[in-house]
């Protein structure tokens, strides 16, 4: 029998694991899980009815169309259902985007810090990654990420809010970026932590969309929506990108428990803001106690914070699970901390204060 191995793609050499949050301890004392930027609340009014009715019909397909969905984010966001793409969570939308547009001597710009997932699934595409430092104020240099456009530049990601920083791009300086892209280049607005903005100063991707062909905008339910185990994102872009996503989906990837969850979940809009507004709350009062001691806390508009904190980053992380808080660190750099129910925020600021007092 032949020793040799299947022959698999040299692409996939060297491709970092994605890493998840930690979940909490399980037994002993309440831990808290702050680092997967879930929503602490349970799905909205309605859904949990929802998604029991949908159980019952397990042993069917879902609609690989999302039709009851797609017809429902159509009239939500005001633009053509053909415009609607659906698929698991918005980076796996993020992935079609790239089978749909880079490959093998492609490029595909970004800032960095940002998505932990952009590096994979570019790499995966076998595309070139082309990551553009953050300025010092932790946000994206969009002046430095026009300077590294080529002609092999095929796609951008725009993360905005950005993912870990919780930074923003504001409509002034995003327009005067997308005025010296390429039309051939597609920029896509990663906005899975858009309903946490609270600046006035950040468009709507989808107010940006509208009259640029080359523009794509992500959305997430698993965020603000709280329905981070069904997986169901989704994009809005012109026709041909969004069908070409449509040809890059797994068949049947969003299952119809999912797709009638996120349907649930566009009718409870009052709700969603009441929690949505308890966040952000919550967040300010984070940033107000973590700057009250001293902390520099890059500015957010996210359910999350971000510290800097370089080789300290493994210790702090340590000290806050020591004091019952998981949260998520980038070893060398610095720590995202989820913003969760009053208490498990309480148990963090201690935990920074103490840290702090050990410098």
């Amino acid at each position: 029998m032949s020793e040799t191995s299947p022959r698999l793609r040299a692409q996939l050499e060297g491709i970092p694991t994605y890493k998840p949050g930690r979940p909490a301890a399980s037994g002993g004392t309440t831990t808290y899980k702050l680092s997967s930027n879930e929503n602490p609340y349970p799905p909205l009014p309605g859904v949990m009815d929802q998604v029991a009715q949908s159980a019952r019909n397990l042993h069917r397909y879902p609609d690989m169309a999302c039709t009851a969905l797609t017809g429902k984010l159509a009239e939500h966001f005001g633009v053509p259902a053909s415009h609607i793409a659906t698929g698991t969570g918005s980076v796996g939308v993020a992935q079609q985007l790239l089978q749909a547009t880079s490959g093998p001597g492609d490029e595909v710009v970004y800032a960095w810090r940002s998505f932990e997932a952009y590096p994979i699934i570019v790499q995966i595409s076998g595309a070139a990654s082309v990551q553009v430092p953050l300025r010092p104020d932790e946000g994206h240099d969009l002046d430095a990420m026009a300077d590294a456009i080529t002609d092999r530049t095929r796609m951008i990601f725009v993360c905005n809010p950005n993912n870990p920083t919780g930074t923003v791009v504001r409509r002034t300086e995003l327009k005067r970026f997308l005025d010296r892209v390429p039309s051939d280049v597609l920029v896509v607005l990663d906005e899975a932590y858009r309903e946490f903005n609270r600046d006035a100063e950040v468009p709507d991707g989808v107010e940006i969309y509208r009259d640029r062909p080359n523009v794509a905008v992500l959305r997430t339910f698993s965020k603000a929506y709280g329905l981070a185990g069904l997986r169901v994102g989704f994009a809005i872009a012109h026709e041909p990108v969004a069908e070409a996503l449509r040809k890059t989906a797994v068949p049947f990837g969003v299952s119809q428990i999912a797709q009638d969850a996120a349907v649930a979940s566009l009718h409870a809009k009052d709700q969603l803001l009441e929690r949505v507004d308890a966040l952000v709350t919550e967040r300010e009062r984070v940033i107000s106690g973590l700057r009250g001691q001293g902390w520099s806390v890059a500015e957010t508009h996210a359910n999350f914070v971000w510290l800097r904190l370089g080789e300290r980053t493994v210790d702090f992380a340590g000290a806050c699970e020591r004091a019952g808080v998981v949260i998520r660190p980038f070893p060398g750099e610095g720590v995202r901390v989820t913003i969760a129910e009053p208490e498990a925020n309480d148990l963090f600021v201690r935990a920074a204060e103490e840290f702090r007092k050990e410098l």
